[in-house]
């Protein structure tokens, strides 16, 4: 098991950029496939960026590609999603989530949640 607290969130302005940190307890948190979800107001959740146990592999949603990256540190227990050039559209709670079975970014996969962290960007 493994309990996930996402911070880093804020308001900034369209083009600007915001880290988002996830601290992961446990001592089981390098067999867990890692990932970023979002949800904005009425809205459904949608996978942003995920990695693979060990890091050498990701995977982005469009919307995000080229300027999200996400990134992990196992021997710190922690998960980051670095946002650049941000956009309105990028506005929603974003959430990370563990799994030990990759689903890529579709959410089914993952058993552990944090509680999420809003992100607004003005235009």
């Amino acid at each position: 098991q493994v309990h996930l607290v996402e911070s880093g969130g804020g308001s900034v302005q369209a083009g600007g950029s915001l880290r988002l940190s996830c601290a992961a307890s446990g001592n089981t948190y390098s067999a867990y496939y890692m990932g970023w979800f979002r949800q904005a107001p009425g809205k459904e959740r949608e996978g942003v960026a995920t990695i693979s146990t060990g890091g050498d592999t990701t995977y982005y949603a469009d919307s995000v590609k080229g300027r999200f990256t996400i990134s992990r540190d196992n021997a710190k227990n922690m998960l980051y999603l670095q946002m650049d050039s941000l956009k309105p559209e990028d506005t929603a709670m974003y959430y990370c989530a563990g799994g030990r079975w990759w689903t890529i970014l579709d959410s089914r996969g993952y058993s552990y949640w944090g509680q999420g962290t809003q992100v607004t960007v003005s235009s």
